[in-house]
């Protein structure tokens, strides 16, 4: 059995380690008494470390502090400006029943689009996207001018959770706002590696997590405008612009923006070399295993991929298989979503670039952060040929039974 110092951490993507000052931080205010909404000294000290987290937040990502809304996470974030979205404009004229959405989405963003055309009646339309996972802005036109008064919201994410591939939020923007659209754009992903400026995208809502960004897990920010109305999916006492009842963790919260202050200020420098480490693992993979395929868009920058994910299509072999072998040999690496793990169906990402059921399922994401080194690198490419020959041989024996 491999040990933690053992293993190479290939999944960066579904959560990255804490940096060891969110976890001194954390570690110090777990040990201190106080709820933040109380108003005796203890609870005026954790308001304090609340609000000052929200101050450092809103400027690292160019926010003001009533915009920063917390919660406990991207999945919540997600739902609460798709949700509180379609609730609050319908409410106000029941015309507006359409969310207009990237076919790329993440489950977070994806299955409560799909629960509000279920049971609250919304009409969906999905944007396509082109071969390296990009949305069809032409698509989205047309999907918007069709009818744009009937459209409660529209969302695309920052960049993908699994190619890194980045939208044209920009022009995702001007779309919508010829009509007075708001726009959401789930960040999650993006957070880490690109400068993200909320006030500069002119976007209404975006969300952003901590365990992306070296925080802990529990704790996220939904940024969405004081103008903008939005229906809670909680209702208690009131916290959080009353979007977000509930007692604040003020640990969590401290240690987030902690993660997020060194995390930026360490952007530039750590995206290139972690953009120096996915160019290396590319390389490797492709002269180890030539009949393996890079997808997505091949070029870096802050317009077209994020520098540290790599997606790998291996012909012949099932994703989950060279997934299990590698994991065996103490290498960790995805299939693509964490939140797909262990489920035997296809990328919808992949899908709707337009591979197969096969291809899709062949596949694996390896995605590096700022604990990856080239060593990590070498062990990856090192294990790799054998792999894929058990996995090849595997797959041709279910195959053939």
């Amino acid at each position: 059995m491999n040990t933690p110092n053992d293993t190479v951490y290939l999944d960066h993507a579904a959560t990255t380690p804490m940096v060891p000052e969110a976890i001194a931080i954390m570690a110090e205010e777990l040990a201190r008494t106080g709820n933040a909404s109380s108003l005796h000294a203890s609870g005026r000290i954790a308001r304090r470390t609340v609000e000052e987290s929200r101050e450092l937040i809103a400027e690292r990502f160019g926010a003001r502090p009533s915009e920063v809304v917390f919660l406990s996470g991207g999945t919540e974030a997600n739902n609460l400006a798709i949700k509180g979205l379609f609730w609050a404009r319908k409410g106000t004229d029941p015309t507006r029943n359409r969310i207009v959405f990237s076919s790329i989405e993440h489950h977070a963003l994806l299955d409560p689009v799909t629960w509000l055309a279920k049971h609250e009646g919304a009409e969906v339309s999905m944007t396509p996207v082109d071969p390296c996972g990009r949305i069809d802005l032409d698509e989205l036109r047309a999907s918007v001018e069709l009818d744009p008064a009937s459209i409660a919201a529209i969302t695309t994410m920052w960049a993908n959770n699994e190619m890194g591939t980045i939208q044209p939020i920009a022009e995702v923007v001007k779309i919508a706002k010829r009509h007075g659209i708001p726009v959401h754009s789930d960040a999650v992903q993006a957070a880490g590696y690109l400068p993200l400026d909320f006030a500069g995208s002119e976007l209404d809502a975006m969300t952003i997590t901590a365990h992306k960004l070296g925080g802990p897990m529990g704790i996220g920010a939904l940024l969405i405008g004081r103008e903008l109305e939005a229906t809670p999916l909680l209702h208690g006492g009131g916290q959080e612009r009353d979007l977000r009842s509930g007692t604040v963790s003020v640990a969590a919260i401290a240690a987030f923006a902690k993660a997020v202050e060194v995390t930026t200020d360490r952007q530039s420098e750590a995206s290139a070399r972690v953009e120096g480490l996915r160019r290396k693992l590319v390389a490797g993979i492709r002269a180890a295993v030539p009949s393996a395929v890079i997808n997505g868009d091949p070029d870096p920058g802050p317009n077209q991929r994020l520098p540290n994910i790599a997606h790998v299509t291996f012909p012949g072999c099932e994703g989950d298989a060279m997934l299990m072998l590698l994991d065996a040999k103490g290498i960790e690496c995805s299939t693509g979503s964490a939140c797909n793990a262990g489920v035997p169906q296809p990328s919808h990402v992949l899908l709707a670039m337009g591979y197969d059921e096969i291809a899709a399922r062949g596949s694996l994401r390896f995605s590096l952060g700022h604990t990856s080194t080239d060593a990590d690198v070498d062990r990856l490419l090192t294990a790799l040929p054998a792999v894929n020959e058990r996995a090849q041989a595997a797959n041709l024996v279910r195959n053939a039974s």
